[in-house]
């Protein structure tokens, strides 16, 4: 009997050699620290802008007064960085299978801390836009760190190293809204402190930008430092430029281009698996369902986190709860700190019961209840006011919005596995992270938008609950999507090979 017809005929058994489960290997703790600390911070510069974001807006004179206008550049500023993310974080990822993963990881905190810089010492619409398209451009950390999580652990205990990557998101989420509230035009908020700063009163809010960019500079230090390569062979820029302009090419972009990695008379040819594929070779199925999952799982995320605030913060005869900024920022600070605790102690254990198929599906099958729970919550702030049954729905609703934090950790294992060989992780990553940017950019203006409709007076539509029996049929058509991955990972995982 082969290998396969073990496999095949007699699942509970192994091929001899392969008789026990094979044992649980410890977590680098040192580097998966590392990995997680850096990945703080995307979310503290995207993130720390909200609170201030309106105020900013309406500063710098673009609206002209006019506060209909103050939502529609927020929204535009906020999305750029998602945008230009969208359009280079594939070149970053791919170029990062070649040259490796710390240059590329550098190169993106570098400009995520001259970027918030700028964007702190902007006072004019189009230097926001600037900072913010930069922001986004030179960052393609999060492929590439996701990569690097892969290729440090093994397939005993991935899923427990994915567990703790929505944690670093909701930390950087629950921090940077806190530090750009706070730390606002100190001049005025902390005198004593800052009164006499002649530029702080001319930048406002140069310091809460100063922080991310200030903690993304330190973290630059600590990767080169500190963090260990995990690409085998990696090549470096000198020798890329020199190879590509031998062939009569100096651009970075060919390296990571549709033609791949070629075998020059100067190198040893090497097995196909310890190079990088073409894009194209990539476009296989099971790398378009895994990123087709995640684009998906991000969309309908990203469409509830925009929804929830503004249903919180929109007056009750509207179809909201009409509650201060304060108390929305608790809410979403302990669904961040709740959220985080529950992955630690839970995502793995769910995993290795269940499996990751099902973690996924039932997690995206929790935004159902959850659009559902939006005009009941408004129902009962009508009849009762903001009473103890109000404030316990609106727990019940935010702890049932927790599980779909179950399926990103789900999902990420699907496309570490979906990858063709262990040296083209970076590129699907970075295929994948991708339309979750694009998912990213139009998400939270169309979940927006639709709520704006619904809530219009003159026309009303479908009773106020337009963008609920939207939301909820776009999750409808992410189940259908979730139902295309396969029970079990695929088996060529290019996280477990030896």
């Amino acid at each position: 009997m082969t290998a396969q017809q073990a496999d095949e005929e007699t699942p509970l058994l192994q091929p001899e050699g392969h008789q026990r489960k094979p044992a649980h290997t410890p977590l680098p703790w040192a580097q998966l620290c590392i990995l997680l600390v850096l990945q703080l911070a995307e979310p503290l510069t995207s993130q720390v802008i909200s609170p201030f974001a309106p105020d900013l807006i309406r500063n710098i004179g673009i609206t002209h007064g006019d506060e209909t206008k103050v939502g529609y550049y927020v929204g535009l500023m906020q999305s750029i960085f998602f945008a230009t993310q969208a359009m280079t974080v594939l070149h970053w990822s791919r170029i990062s299978d070649h040259v490796g993963r710390k240059p590329v990881i550098m190169t993106g905190l570098c400009g995520l801390s001259i970027s918030m810089y700028c964007f702190g010492m902007s006072r004019t619409f189009w230097g926001l836009v600037l900072s913010r398209s930069l922001n986004g451009a030179l960052n393609g950390n999060i492929g590439v760190l996701k990569s690097m999580m892969a290729e440090i652990t093994d397939s005993t205990n991935i899923a427990q190293a994915y567990s703790y990557l929505p944690i670093a998101w909701s930390t950087g989420s629950t921090l940077g809204p806190m530090i750009g509230g706070s730390l606002s035009h100190p001049a005025e908020r902390f005198p004593s402190l800052f009164g006499n700063s002649e530029f702080l009163e001319k930048y406002p809010y140069f310091l809460p930008c100063a922080i991310p960019a200030t903690f993304s500079a330190i973290a630059f230090f600590v990767t080169w430092i500190f963090l260990k390569e995990t690409v085998s062979s990696p090549k470096s820029i000198r020798r890329i430029i020199g190879m590509r302009r031998n062939k009569g090419n100096v651009t970075l972009q060919a390296v990571a281009g549709s033609e791949g990695p070629k075998t020059t008379p100067m190198t040893t040819p090497t097995k196909p698996d310890a190079k990088p594929l073409p894009l194209k070779a990539l476009l296989i199925p099971r790398v378009l369902i895994a990123a087709g999952n995640y684009a998906s799982l991000a969309i309908v995320d990203i469409a509830l986190r925009s929804v929830l605030p503004v249903f919180y913060s929109t007056p009750i005869h509207l179809g909201g709860l009409g509650l201060p900024p304060q108390t929305i920022g608790m809410i979403l600070s302990s669904y961040g700190i709740l959220n985080g605790l529950l992955q630690i102690f839970f995502f793995s254990k769910l995993i290795g019961l269940l499996g990751a198929k099902k973690i996924y599906l039932i997690g995206i099958s929790s935004a159902l209840p959850v659009f559902a729970m939006f005009p009941v919550v408004n129902a009962l702030a009508r009849l009762y006011g903001l009473d103890n049954i109000v404030w316990i729905a609106v727990a019940l609703q935010v702890t049932i919005s927790m599980a779909i934090n179950f399926s990103y950790g789900s999902v990420f294992m699907y496309i570490t596995a979906s990858s063709p060989n262990k040296a083209s992780l970076g590129s699907v990553n970075g295929l994948a992270q991708m339309g979750v940017s694009i998912m990213r950019t139009v998400g939270p203006a169309i979940a927006n938008s639709l709520f704006s409709l619904s809530i219009d007076q003159q026309h009303h539509y479908l009773d106020g609950n337009l963008v609920y029996w939207a939301m909820g049929g776009l999750t409808c058509v992410a189940l259908w999507v979730g139902t295309l991955l396969p029970a079990k990972a695929w088996m060529d995982d290019a996280a477990v090979e030896s």
